[in-house]
């Protein structure tokens, strides 16, 4: 008796997992291939420089936000680095050599300090493009985007304009 519902116990189970493996079998589609888990990059990159609070922080969101619409657009990686430590212009200028030397296409900078970092780098990196979201007058390879309404749409379009420069930005 017991050997009689182990046996059908045993069949019962196989009888089950064939019928999970064929329905498994017949639902898929061969023509149509799985859509990809990762998404695909192209070779350009816009960074961002931010205080402590990082892409969360009230002036930064809004500047993420434009970057990752160009990201969607165009592909490219977008990436954001934090300044840490001293609130100090010295402080913050080897994190924007750092991005400089990422060889990003294009790096945005927002809030006090990361911007007069930004601005005393490019000023001595002219192969790189450097954007700031802030006050002041757009020169050479520092382009001043106004801290506005519209700030989202106007960064998107730094970084779009940087990704589909051809004549080569970084070194």
């Amino acid at each position: 008796m017991r050997r009689t519902s182990w046996l059908a116990a045993g069949a019962g189970a196989v009888v089950l997992v064939g019928g999970v493996i064929a329905a498994v079998l017949l639902s898929g589609d061969d023509d149509e291939a799985p859509a990809p888990r990762a998404r695909q990059y192209s070779a350009h990159s816009a960074c961002l420089l931010t205080d402590g609070r990082g892409v969360t922080g009230s002036e930064a969101a809004p500047v993420w936000a434009g970057m990752e619409d160009a990201s969607l657009a165009t592909k490219a990686k977008v990436m954001n680095l934090p300044v840490f430590g001293p609130d100090t212009t010295a402080n913050a200028v080897p994190y924007v050599n750092t991005l400089v030397q990422r060889h990003c296409d294009v790096v945005i900078a927002v809030g006090g300090t990361p911007v007069a970092a930004t601005r005393d780098v490019a000023g001595r990196t002219p192969k790189t493009r450097f954007a700031v979201v802030g006050e002041g007058d757009t020169k050479g390879n520092l382009t001043v985007i106004p801290q506005a309404e519209g700030v989202r749409a106007a960064v998107a379009r730094v970084v779009k304009d940087a990704v589909e420069d051809d004549g080569g930005v970084t070194d």
